[in-house]
């Protein structure tokens, strides 16, 4: 494919966002803070394990009940319920990557068309773009729960395509996981892979058609 994609999708957490006060959340309820990193593979592990089978269910209700077990018999400094709620409402306060608003500004200025897709909630995505100055950027915010399945299914990409009124082949994905590159080449996508620790991309995924240290990289690439 040598043409410009005319629509670029965004995946949001950790793509888009600054995740790294999760930790301080685990922190301030007396859970070490690195397990805020084994909470969010599990979370991930459990609706790709949905997705798979055929089924789905909201981020926020995967992630709270894993919370809740997973904190069940560590001593806390607080109720659990509380606790819980106050690492599931970190979601609604972070703030973007420092490199995202000048690659965002430098898309817009080349015409292009900018969406997000998420595994999690387009609360989630409004919040974040809001606090950014972003939000005018993006004509829509687009979440798996109005998919069929989450991402990496085909399902999902699909469903973007089919709700901004492109074909997948219009479309390219920029993604900081590897698993969401696969996944959206698979379905027909372009991809573009967000390395900000210039870490090895997994031999067993299909490669990204642009490797990125910085959004800023993506708009001088697709030129």
């Amino acid at each position: 494919m040598t043409s410009t994609p005319s629509l670029i999708v965004f995946d949001v957490n950790e793509t888009l966002s600054d995740m790294a006060p999760l930790q301080a959340r685990f922190d301030d309820i007396g859970v070490p803070g690195h397990l805020a990193h084994v909470w969010f593979a599990a979370l991930l592990r459990d609706g790709f394990a949905l997705a798979a089978a055929g089924g789905s269910a909201p981020f926020a209700v995967i992630g709270a009940d894993l919370l809740g077990r997973m904190f069940r018999d560590v001593p806390l400094n607080r109720d659990l319920d509380e606790a819980v709620q106050h690492v599931m409402s970190s979601f609604l306060g972070l703030s973007l990557n420092p490199d995202i608003a000048e690659g965002i500004h430098a898309l817009k200025r080349g015409g292009l068309r900018l969406v997000t897709l998420s595994n999690g909630s387009a609360q989630v995505a409004q919040a974040l773009l809001s606090s950014g100055g972003l939000r005018n950027d993006f004509e829509a915010l687009l979440s798996v729960d109005d998919a069929p399945a989450w991402k990496p299914a085909p399902a999902a990409y699909a469903y973007a395509a089919d709700a901004c009124g492109v074909a997948v082949a219009d479309m390219l994905l920029v993604a900081v996981h590897p698993w969401d590159i696969h996944g959206a080449a698979q379905a027909g996508l372009r991809t573009a892979w967000l390395n900000r620790t210039g870490e090895a991309y997994p031999g067993y995924f299909r490669a990204p058609d642009h490797t990125l240290r910085e959004l800023k990289d993506l708009a001088a690439a697709l030129a």
